[in-house]
């Protein structure tokens, strides 16, 4: 099934577990995806069967490129468009990939009270408007992976990041200790792609839709 429009599409869609679910759900949807377009190591892979281009990116880039218009539709989770701000419309949750963001810790801490206690995370500004909201002040500091490691090193009192299962957590001898918010996938899309291509987008908006209602 190709899209009904003589106007391609360019699709940033993160690596990892997002990737393989929305293609699970465009395939669902009838997007003729090739078999090999799952393995690709290719950063741009055309499918003309489809009029579609997809950009495969590193997720916290993709509401970049959809607001830049190198994109002009992303998939991409709500954590990502929460800390990065950027200036997309979000168009429809694909109700994938779904997570929480979440205050955990080591099971004994307690605030000293004396000075703010420092919170490690990959989520700066998520962390600091929740705090913020919850009258708590707190030292944010920024890491880019292995924030379970924080407590354990003295780096931190506690961390803000995504949690699935729960599995990471314990295994390094933490707990969940407060969830911030629910998270899952959405389909974002060029404010100026929107209006000028809006039959393409429509088409992909409606094949996923198609699919989400089933979920």
């Amino acid at each position: 099934m190709t899209i009904n429009t003589k106007e391609k599409l360019i699709v940033a869609m993160p690596k990892g577990r997002i990737f393989e679910e929305a293609a699970d759900l465009l395939r669902k949807a009838g997007v003729p995806l090739p078999p090999e377009f799952d393995d690709s190591r290719k950063l741009i892979v055309p499918v003309p069967e489809a009029n579609l281009d997809f950009i495969l990116a590193k997720p916290t880039d993709v509401p970049t490129y959809v607001e830049y218009g190198v994109a002009d539709i992303g998939v991409v989770g709500k954590d990502v468009l929460l800390e990065e701000e950027r200036d997309v419309y979000e168009l429809l949750d694909l109700k994938i990939s779904r997570c929480r963001i979440s205050v955990a810790g080591l099971p004994d801490w307690k605030p000293s009270g004396s000075t703010a206690p420092r919170v490690a995370t990959k989520y700066p500004r998520v962390a600091s408007r929740y705090f913020r909201e919850q009258g708590q002040q707190v030292e944010v500091i920024k890491l880019n992976g292995s924030i379970e490691l924080a407590p354990l090193i003295g780096l931190a009192d506690r961390i803000v990041d995504i949690v699935s299962t729960g599995r990471t957590l314990k295994e390094n001898g933490l707990v969940e200790l407060e969830e911030i918010m629910p998270i899952t996938t959405r389909l974002i899309a060029n404010r100026v792609s929107y209006r000028m291509k809006s039959e393409a987008v429509d088409y992909i908006y409606e094949k996923f839709a198609s699919i989400v209602e089933e979920i």
